[in-house]
């Protein structure tokens, strides 16, 4: 366990409890009728893997090794408190050989690990009850929890979560399962079948951690500017040019470096998620008959949140960029694919260098413009 003055960095074992503890009941089901969510899931999962190859002209041949999950709210945390500890690592690593340089050193070393296990289960208890599907690319194997090989990831699906949506929705149940394996489907498919998508990734996550300022007291300062920029410390101009960024704690707390490498970070998840989105409707009329109603009440879900809370938090969290990276990645796929193919579109899976940039997800045709005129 990494530690800065004697102190742990993150108690992990107290984030997953407070997670657990504090986040809300699933809906409520039978014994029977939660195995047979679980089995419908499964089923879904494994018939996606044709619908999703077929209809994208990708890993034409069997390519996974990662194994299909489904979990409750509490497995999510627990899969992802392991993802955390993963990533952060590095980031860890260099706090830890900071420790005691500098006045504000103290200062992080009393709060400790601690109170920053809660705040992270806090955060992840927010999250666990929203996300339908993830597919985890740097999950590490546990004994709970396995992974794939060769440093695959795991792909999972919350059942309660999933059970939640489609009876909010009111919509066909078995069609909604198969919707969302779809989606994350897709993702698995990007990344077994794109050799080299998952390293990009990480060095570019790595290189944003990189930058992070691991002194104290710069820390300490960045946290107080963005205060007081969210309780109305700044002109009206300037408030207005946030919310036109959509720009959110998370981003006020960077430095210029790390907001260069989020922009082109963004220009990749916008990808992966529009894609997903695009081939999760394109397969959905010839095998999901209601997709048509699905999309149009799930896209009115995702658009007002759950309520003025929800919505808050959404944006103090950046979340409403994510949302933003589904429908402008959606917009981009669909704008390449109609201009040049499926296989045309393909192309963006050559090598990092034909990537889009975040200007070329807005405007598709500089994309096609630049690797097209090259690859001819």
């Amino acid at each position: 366990m990494t530690s800065l003055g004697g102190a742990e960095m993150v108690d992990w074992n107290l984030a997953v409890a407070t997670a657990s503890r504090l986040v809300r009941p699933g809906p409520e089901v039978s014994r029977d009728e939660a195995r047979a969510v679980v089995a419908e899931l499964r089923r879904h999962a494994k018939s996606s893997q044709e619908h999703v190859r077929s209809f994208t002209g990708m890993g034409t041949e069997q390519t996974h090794d990662t194994p299909v999950l489904v979990v409750d709210r509490a497995g999510w945390i627990k899969a992802n408190v392991a993802g955390f500890r993963e990533i952060l690592k590095p980031l860890l690593e260099k706090m830890q050989d900071k420790r005691g340089s500098g006045p504000g050193g103290a200062v992080l070393g009393a709060v400790g690990g601690k109170v920053t296990g809660v705040e992270l289960g806090m955060l992840l208890s927010f999250l666990a009850s929203r996300v339908l599907g993830q597919y985890e690319t740097f999950a590490p194997a546990t004994r709970d929890l396995p992974a794939g090989e060769n440093g695959g990831g795991r792909l999972l699906l919350v059942a309660p979560n999933i059970v939640h949506v489609e009876r909010e929705l009111e919509v066909d149940p078995h069609d909604f399962r198969l919707w969302v394996c779809l989606h994350e489907e897709t993702h698995r498919t990007q990344f077994t079948a794109v050799p080299w998508l998952r390293d990009h990734l990480e060095g570019e996550i790595q290189s944003f951690l990189g930058e992070t300022e691991v002194d104290p007291m710069t820390v300490l300062e960045r946290v107080r500017e963005a205060a007081q920029t969210f309780a109305g410390g700044r002109s009206e101009a300037q408030d207005e040019e946030a919310a036109e960024g959509g720009r959110s704690l998370v981003e006020l707390v960077q430095t210029p470096a790390q907001r260069e490498i989020l922009a082109r970070l963004t220009a990749v998840m916008s990808l992966l998620e529009g894609h997903a989105d695009f081939v999760m409707d394109g397969v959905g009329p010839d095998v999901v008959p209601s997709v048509a109603e699905i999309r149009e009440k799930f896209a009115e879900r995702r658009a007002r949140g759950a309520g003025r809370l929800d919505q808050a938090l959404r944006k103090l969290l950046g979340l409403d960029a994510k949302l933003r990276q589904y429908r402008d990645g959606e917009r981009f796929v669909r704008a390449v694919v109609r201009e040049v193919g499926m296989d045309g579109f393909n192309r963006v899976w050559t090598s990092p260098n034909t990537l889009p940039t975040k200007a070329e997800i807005a405007k598709p045709a500089d994309w096609v413009a630049r690797v097209h005129r090259k690859g001819d």
